[in-house]
């Protein structure tokens, strides 16, 4: 083998050491983005489930027991997924209760799919809880972008 092959070769396995180097330092910011982005989807999701809620409310006189009540079979205000109870990597469950209902959101896999459970009821407040445990109506409310950026509490 020429010199010149040689330098060839080790510029070619030097480039895709340095790629899988590069690549392997930004992996966890994506998973950590997608985390981040699924967080925000999940409470898009609960805001959804509230307003149908507020919706079959309005229509049937009382709040839907079930997320399938509020699907496509039954009132049509929430999508087939959201009414089977999982959407991108957070599982929703709907309880009734004597005020009215809650709905609790945890990840599918916490670590990966979120780091965050969420809460909400007929207050229409949505909660968080920093950890695996299901947020409750006990937990902090959820701070918006607006008052997280001016440092509010």
């Amino acid at each position: 083998m020429s010199g010149r092959s040689v330098a060839v070769l080790w510029v070619a396995g030097s480039s895709a050491l340095l790629c899988g180097v590069i690549g392997s330092a930004a992996l966890p910011k994506l998973n950590k983005a997608r985390m981040y982005a699924q967080e925000a989807a999940a409470l898009k999701a609960l805001q959804a489930l509230n307003t149908a809620q507020v919706e079959y409310n309005s229509q049937f006189g009382r709040f839907a027991q079930s997320l399938s009540e509020l699907g496509p079979r039954v009132s049509n205000l929430i999508s087939t997924d959201l009414a089977g109870g999982e959407k991108q990597g957070y599982k929703f469950t709907l309880a009734a209760t004597p005020q009215g209902y809650s709905i609790q959101a945890v990840p599918v896999a916490f670590g990966s799919t979120g780091s965050r459970t969420f809460y909400t009821d007929q207050s229409l407040l949505l909660r968080e809880n920093y950890g695996p445990e299901p947020a409750t109506v006990n937990n902090e409310e959820v701070r918006s972008a607006a008052k997280s950026s001016q440092g509010a509490p």
